[in-house]
C-alpha cells in the first residue's frame, strides 16, 4: 500500500492524471490517494453497480459513471496515455492482457508496463516467454511491454517508450491521444 501511494505523489508531483477504475478501496484506492494527497489530478470511471462495492473515491476531479464494465474500459483506454498493472487480482489481469491484445491487434501503440514489485508478474512474463518460445507470439503478432521493479522507475520507463512512436503511432485504429 505505501509503495501504491508513493507512486501516486510520484504522478502528482510529475502533473501526470490518474486514469483509474474510481474506487477508494486497494492498491489503486492507495495510488488514488496518494495523487490526491499530493495535489493532482484524478478521473475514476467506475460502473453504477460497483459505486457502493468498490466505494467510489471521493477526491476525483472526474467521476464518470458507466452502465458496465466494457463501456468503463473503453473510456479508460481512450483517455490513458499509457497502462501500468500494479500488482493484483483478476481484474487487474483482464485489464491488462486486453491491453496487451489490443495493442498486438495494432489498436494502439500506448506503453504498457508491469509494475513487478516484489516480483508479483514474474510468472506471468515467464508465461508470455513460454508462449513466444512456442511460437503462439511471434513477429507478426509481437507487441511490447516494460517491467519496472520500482515505482520510481515506472514514469521515466513509460516516457522512454512513448519517445518511440509518433503520435499517429500511437493513436492505433481508432482514437487520438495526447503525448506523455
Amino acid at each position: 500500500m505505501a509503495t501504491a501511494r508513493a507512486f501516486g505523489k510520484i504522478m502528482a508531483e510529475n502533473g501526470v492524471t490518474l486514469v483509474y477504475g474510481g474506487g477508494s478501496n486497494g492498491l489503486m484506492g492507495a495510488v488514488a490517494g496518494g495523487v490526491f494527497e499530493n495535489g493532482g489530478r484524478i478521473v475514476g470511471v467506475i460502473p453504477e453497480f460497483l459505486k457502493t462495492r468498490e466505494l467510489d473515491f471521493k477526491g476525483a476531479h472526474e467521476l464518470i459513471v458507466t452502465h458496465d464494465m466494457h463501456e468503463r474500459k473503453q473510456i479508460m483506454f481512450d483517455r490513458a496515455d499509457a497502462f501500468v498493472a500494479l500488482p493484483g487480482g483478476i481484474g487487474t489481469l483482464e485489464e491488462l492482457v486486453e491491453q496487451l491484445t489490443w495493442s498486438q491487434l495494432g489498436r494502439h501503440k500506448k506503453p504498457i508496463l508491469f509494475a513487478d514489485i516484489n516480483g508479483f508478474w514474474k510468472p506471468l512474463v515467464e508465461l508470455l516467454d513460454h508462449m513466444k518460445d512456442n511460437g503462439f507470439i511471434h513477429s507478426a503478432l509481437s507487441f511490447e511491454y516494460g517491467i519496472a521493479d520500482k515505482v520510481e522507475d515506472i514514469l521515466p520507463m513509460l516516457r522512454a517508450a512513448a519517445a518511440k512512436h509518433s503520435e499517429a503511432d500511437e493513436e492505433g485504429i481508432p482514437g487520438v491521444i495526447k503525448r506523455m
